[in-house]
């Protein structure tokens, strides 16, 4: 055993009644998860320190639980317990019941991540406090002009590296990780490694959507963009994956609407008319509500404020994508249009890649799409910026020949191309897929009950 040396709890001051930035919850979060994850405990250890939780008994207890992962012992509640004991801390922290407590609070452990990144950014931000405090002392006390430059310089170094995110990883560990993601989808085909859209011939093409992928979903008005992703976000909560939907559009009571009416068999006016059985519509509530889906139609929403709900959604209910409709109804920042554009695409590729979770975003493309002849969309369509497309990791383009009295298309089906009724027909084409193939998806759209399936035969089906 290493020698030890008891940490002290990062002191800074309160005055006025204001407490320095800090988040207990989260700190439960992550000890809960490492008392019951072994391998939780071993990937902390390269994330977070023990110094960096604000709770002086949780600083003491995950102490422990580095020291123990730094070591390769294996760690769980028992073993954390009887090392404490070791230590004389164990009643310090709290005792047994203190941290039986913790760990029955975890309800998943697959991915801290997320929550290793909001703690470091909490010590960060009192480290910032601590800094400042520490630089007016300086210049009051009389330091040389040089001497507090050079300290300035050097601790918002230190405390710009503590915030970094992500930790670099040697090749043999991805490789592992490749490795044991790929065994688990050739011992269960129908598995998938992403986020499931319901849709079974995206979800063979994209592999479900992925972590820190930013998907776009583009088309003309009137296309069923907005149809298609509510499907996408319900078919995700449907199978246990927590969805954020922040709509700039429709209304929170709206996009409810278009759920009730797909559960329920009633129309979206029969639903507003209040011309429905009220027993199969109060049943029909029954399978919606339960979903963990989380509404949001904040108008005009910014990128910081997108980002802030964001954490705070997966900090309270462990959320696993977000979708945004749409994306040019975002408030941006820039000297012009397509500046502002760009931000707002980059800011979402950021939100995707910092909390390591799928960004679904709608846009909308130009009216050069109606100049075709076969009114198929393309890349250079997308409106008012070209950045949408190179920060998107897929762009789906969206269309409805029905729209444009184009009655009959030809697409590729498993027997070779077929010539099929554009009735209910919704073109998803896939024309970016950094890591797959480029294709068309015919799925099928029950207009009135905001059906969306890639089975024909599912649309037709009323629930009650």
């Amino acid at each position: 055993m290493r020698e030890r040396t008891r940490l002290q709890p990062i002191i800074i001051s309160e005055e006025g009644g204001r407490v320095p930035p800090q988040c207990t919850d989260i700190e439960e979060a992550i000890l809960g998860a490492a008392l019951i994850d072994d391998d939780v405990a071993k990937n902390l250890s390269s994330l977070v320190k023990p110094e960096m939780f604000y709770v002086p008994k949780h600083q003491q207890i995950f102490s422990v639980i580095y020291d123990m992962a730094i070591e390769d012992k294996h760690c769980d509640l028992l073993t954390v317990m009887v090392e404490l004991r070791k230590r004389g801390m164990l009643e310090e922290v709290g005792g047994a019941i203190y941290l039986q407590d913790m760990s029955s609070k975890i309800v998943t452990s697959h991915d801290i991540e997320p929550y290793a990144r909001i703690l470091k950014e909490t010590f960060s931000l009192r480290e910032q406090l601590a800094f400042t405090a520490k630089l007016q002392s300086m210049i009051y006390n009389g330091a040389e002009l040089s001497e507090v430059n050079e300290f300035a310089e050097n601790e918002i170094f230190r405390i710009a590296g503590q915030s970094q995110t992500r930790e670099p990883k040697r090749i043999d560990k991805l490789v592992d990780e490749l490795l044991i993601s790929t065994k688990k989808i050739i011992d269960n085909p129908k598995s998938l490694i992403g986020i499931p859209s319901g849709m079974s011939n995206i979800d063979r093409i994209t592999g479900g959507w992925q972590k820190s992928d930013l998907i776009i979903l583009a088309a003309r008005v009137s296309q069923g963009k907005s149809s298609v992703a509510s499907v996408f976000a319900q078919n995700a909560a449907a199978t246990g994956h927590p969805v954020a939907f922040f709509s700039l559009e429709m209304s929170e009571s709206q996009l409810t609407t278009r759920y009730m009416a797909g559960a329920s068999g009633y129309s979206n006016v029969q639903i507003r008319g209040g011309r429905v059985d009220y027993k199969k519509f109060l049943a029909a509530g029954e399978k919606v509500a339960p979903l963990p889906i989380y509404i949001d139609d904040t108008p005009n929403i910014g990128i910081p404020e997108l980002r802030s709900k964001t954490k705070k959604l997966i900090l309270k209910y462990g959320i696993e994508m977000i979708v945004v409709d749409y994306l040019q109804l975002m408030r941006g920042e820039g000297q012009s249009r397509e500046q502002e554009v760009a931000y707002v695409s980059r800011g979402l590729k950021g939100i995707a890649k910092e909390f390591n979770i799928p960004v679904i975003a709608l846009a909308q493309i130009n009216r050069e799409v109606e100049s075709r002849a076969d009114k198929r969309p393309s890349l250079a369509m997308l409106r008012e910026s070209g950045s949408i497309e190179s920060d998107s990791d897929i762009v789906g383009m969206i269309y409805r020949p029905l729209v444009y009295g184009i009655e009959s298309i030809t697409i590729q089906g498993p027997d070779g191309k077929q010539e099929v009724s554009s009735k209910n027909l919704i073109m998803f084409d896939i024309q970016k897929n950094r890591n797959g193939a480029l294709c068309p998806i015919p799925l099928w759209h029950n207009e009135t009950l905001t059906v969306i399936s890639d089975n024909i035969d599912d649309i037709n089906q009323i629930p009650f």
